[in-house]
C-alpha cells in the first residue's frame, strides 16, 4: 500500500471519529471478538470495509489536518486531546487493585473463564476456580478479585477464588445463620470425613453427615459437587462443619412420621440390613430404622450379628415395640420361628443321655447347647466325683462337644441341668475294697494347709496326710518343706470317713519307726556328735546321726571357755532327756564338761579326805604314850597340890 493511500485513509477515519474515539471503539471490539485476550488479532481495515472515496479528497483533506495542533493536544474539531481522553475514560468502569468486583461470563472452554467487568479489557480466569459449579454458564454473574489491572503482557489479571475468600467468613456466618443451603466441592478424603471447599474455605464434612444411610466408601464422593448446610463454625480456630445429611433429614422426618402411625405390634414388614454392630443390626423400613438386638435375632447363642445376617439383606422382622416420642422402633427376627423348646422330644426325661455343644462358660458352669436354643446348664460340681472344686475350664472349653445325663428337666420354665460325672461309676462306692485300711498307694499332691497335704489318689478320692505323719524324724513346720504341688508321694491309708467322702492317710507309715532303735542308741547320759542347724530364742536344734534330731536349750549351749554355740558348728552333746512316745531327745553340750568338772571335784575332795584321815590316825599312834604319860602326871601333881593346899590352910 502506498503512503498516499495511508494518509487518505487516516485522514478518512479522522472525519469519521476522534482519535480518542477509535480507541474506545477498537478496544471492546478486539476483546468481543476474542475467547482469550491474550490471542493477538489483526487490527481491522475500516478504509476497506466501508465505501470507497476518491483518493484526491482524501489526500486534499489530509492536507488540511493540521498536525502540530494535534500533537500539541489540539483538535481540528476544536476539542483538546486531555478532553477526549476525559471523556473516554469516563466510559470506562473505575476500578482499583485487591478489590472485589461483579463480572459476567463472556466465554468459557475447559481451562479458562473469559469475565468481563466493564474495564478496557476483560480478565481470564481458571476453570478450576469454579469447579464448585460445574453448571457455570456464559452469562452467569461472578464475583472476582482484581488482582492486577494490567500485568506484563498488559492483561488484565482476576481470581475468582481469592474473591470468594475474601467473603467467604460473611457467607459462611451468614449461611450458618439463616440457615441457607451452600455448595461445596468434595476435595479429598480425610480421617473421620471428607474435606469440602465451601466460599473457598476448607470445611469438614463428619463421614456420619454425608447421609442418612452409613457410607462404606468416602472415595466415591471425591471431585464432586454437592449441596450442604453450614452447621457449625468455631470462630476461634477458624473451623466450619458442614453436613449433607441436614439436607435430606427433613424430608425422612416427615416420612418416618407418616411410617410410624401405621406400625402395629406383632406387624411383620420387609426392611433391609442398613448397619450391623455387635450389639444388634439396624434395618431400613422404606424411610425409618429400627434395631434388631442381638438377643432377638436367633433362639440360640449368637456371639456377633454377622453370625446370622449380612449388609444388605433383605429379611421380614416383626415390630415388637416402637415408640413414637424418640422414634424408636424394636424389631424381631427370631420371634417368626416357633421356640425350640416347643419342639423338643416330648420322650426326652431325666437320667437320659444327651449330646451337646460349650456355648459358654464360667468359672462356676458351663452351658451346652443340645439343640438351637435348648440350653442345659453343667455345674462344675458335676463335672468330677472329686471333693477338690476347680475351675470349670479345668474341664471343658467353648466349643467342645460333650456328652452328659439330664439331671432336671423343667419344660414350663425352659431349664435343663446336666451332669457329666454321672457317666462314670462313684469310686466310693467299693472304697472299702479297693482303698483298705493299711494298703499303700501312689497320690498325687493337690494342695497345702499348715496342718497337712491334700493329696488325689485317683479322680474323685482325696485324702489329707497330717504334717505328724510325713516323717519320723524331722520337724516339719510346714508341708512344703517335704514336697511340692504336683509331685507324687507314696502313701498309706490310716482310716475311712466314707459318710464324709474323706481318707485318712500318712507317709512314715511306710517306714519302719526309727525310735524303737534310737531309744537303745540316743540313751540318757550317752555321748553324741550333732550340728547345730537351727538357732533360736528358745535353744537350738541339732542334727544328729541316723538322721535324726534333738533340742538343746540356750544354757545347754555353752561352751567351756564361756561362749555359746553357732549355726554349722559340730559338737558333742549329751543325752539327757529321751522320749519316744513325744519323739523327743533333749540335749546338753555344757553338761559334758560340767559332769567332768563334777567328777575331778569329787575325786580331789575324796583324795584331801582320805590324806587327813590318814594323817589323823598316824598322830593318835603316836601321840598315844605321851597321852598316857600325861595323864599319870597329871594326877601325881593334883594329889601333891592338894596336900600343900591343906597345909597351908592348916597354918
Amino acid at each position: 500500500m502506498s503512503e498516499e493511500l495511508k494518509n487518505a485513509e487516516t485522514v478518512e477515519t479522522q472525519e469519521t471519529v476522534t482519535p480518542a474515539e477509535v480507541q474506545e471503539v477498537a478496544a471492546p471490539a478486539a476483546t468481543e471478538e476474542t475467547a482469550a485476550p491474550a490471542e493477538v488479532q489483526e487490527t481491522p481495515a475500516p478504509a476497506k470495509a466501508k465505501k470507497e472515496e476518491p483518493v484526491a479528497k482524501k489526500a486534499a483533506t489530509a492536507a488540511e489536518f493540521d498536525w502540530d495542533a494535534y500533537e500539541q493536544g489540539e483538535s481540528f474539531r476544536g476539542v483538546s486531546k486531555e478532553e477526549l481522553t476525559k471523556t473516554y475514560d469516563e466510559t470506562l468502569n473505575k476500578i482499583n487493585d485487591n478489590e472485589v468486583v461483579m463480572g459476567r461470563v463472556t466465554s468459557m472452554n475447559k481451562r479458562e473463564v473469559v469475565v468481563n467487568i466493564g474495564y478496557k479489557s476483560d480478565g481470564v480466569v481458571s476453570m478450576n476456580e469454579f469447579r464448585y459449579n460445574p453448571d457455570l454458564k456464559i452469562g452467569d454473574e461472578v464475583e472476582v478479585y482484581i488482582e492486577s489491572q494490567e500485568d506484563k503482557k498488559g492483561q488484565l489479571l482476576l481470581s475468582h477464588k481469592k474473591a470468594r475468600a475474601t467473603r467467604s467468613w460473611d457467607l459462611v456466618n451468614a449461611a450458618l445463620e439463616n440457615d441457607e443451603i451452600v455448595k461445596g466441592y468434595v476435595k479429598c478424603r480425610t480421617k473421620g470425613g471428607m474435606i469440602v471447599d465451601v466460599f473457598g474455605i476448607e470445611a469438614f464434612l463428619p463421614g456420619s453427615q454425608i447421609d442418612v444411610k452409613p457410607i462404606r466408601n468416602y472415595d466415591v464422593f471425591v471431585d464432586k459437587t454437592m449441596e450442604f448446610k453450614v452447621v457449625k463454625i468455631n470462630q476461634e480456630f477458624k473451623n466450619v462443619v458442614v453436613s449433607h445429611k441436614a439436607l435430606i433429614e427433613a424430608e425422612l422426618e416427615q416420612q418416618k412420621k407418616d411410617i410410624i402411625s401405621k406400625l402395629e405390634k406383632g406387624q411383620v414388614l420387609e426392611g433391609v440390613v442398613k448397619n450391623i454392630t455387635s450389639y444388634g443390626v439396624f434395618i431400613d423400613l422404606g424411610g425409618v430404622d429400627g434395631l434388631i438386638h442381638i438377643t432377638d435375632l436367633s433362639w440360640g447363642r449368637v456371639t456377633h450379628p454377622e453370625e446370622v445376617v449380612k449388609l444388605d439383606d433383605k429379611i421380614n422382622v416383626v415390630i415388637l415395640d416402637f415408640d413414637d416420642d424418640k422414634k424408636r422402633i424394636a424389631l424381631g427376627l427370631k420371634q417368626l420361628t416357633p421356640h425350640p423348646w416347643d419342639a423338643l422330644d416330648a420322650n426326652l426325661k431325666v437320667g437320659d443321655v444327651v449330646k451337646g455343644k460349650v456355648v459358654v462358660m464360667a468359672d462356676y458352669c458351663a452351658f451346652i447347647e443340645i439343640a438351637p436354643g435348648v440350653e442345659g446348664l453343667i455345674h462344675v460340681s458335676e463335672m468330677s466325683w472329686t471333693q477338690h472344686l476347680r475351675s470349670a475350664q479345668d474341664f471343658m472349653k467353648v466349643g467342645d462337644e460333650v456328652e452328659a445325663v439330664i439331671l432336671t428337666l423343667d419344660r414350663e420354665e425352659r431349664k435343663m441341668s446336666l451332669g457329666i460325672k454321672q457317666l462314670k461309676a462313684d469310686p466310693w462306692e467299693n472304697i472299702e475294697t479297693k482303698y483298705a485300711i493299711g494298703s499303700k498307694h501312689t497320690a498325687k499332691v493337690r494342695n497345702f494347709t499348715n496342718f497337712g497335704v491334700f493329696v488325689e489318689i485317683e479322680e474323685g478320692v482325696e485324702g489329707l496326710i497330717h504334717i505328724s505323719d510325713l516323717s519320723w524324724t524331722k520337724k516339719i513346720k510346714h508341708p512344703s518343706e517335704f514336697t511340692t504341688i504336683g509331685a507324687e508321694i507314696e502313701v498309706q491309708v490310716l482310716d475311712i470317713d466314707k459318710e464324709n467322702r474323706r481318707l485318712s492317710l500318712g507317709h512314715k507309715q511306710l517306714e519302719e519307726n526309727p525310735w524303737d532303735v534310737f531309744e537303745t542308741i540316743f540313751t540318757v547320759g550317752s555321748v553324741h556328735e550333732g550340728t547345730i542347724v537351727e538357732l533360736m530364742d528358745k535353744g537350738a536344734v541339732v542334727s544328729l546321726p541316723y538322721g535324726v534330731e534333738g533340742f538343746a536349750t540356750p544354757k545347754h549351749l555353752i561352751k567351756e571357755d564361756g561362749s555359746s554355740a553357732q549355726p554349722d558348728e559340730k559338737l558333742m552333746f549329751k543325752v539327757i532327756e529321751f522320749n519316744k512316745d513325744s519323739k523327743r531327745i533333749i540335749l546338753s553340750h555344757s553338761r559334758i564338761f560340767e559332769d567332768e568338772q563334777r567328777a575331778e571335784a569329787k575325786k580331789d575332795k575324796e583324795v584331801v579326805t582320805e590324806k587327813k584321815t590318814t594323817k589323823r590316825a598316824k598322830k593318835e599312834k603316836e601321840e598315844a604314850p605321851i597321852t598316857q604319860t600325861m595323864e599319870k602326871t597329871t594326877l601325881g601333881d593334883i594329889e601333891e597340890l592338894a596336900a600343900l593346899k591343906e597345909k597351908l590352910e592348916g597354918k
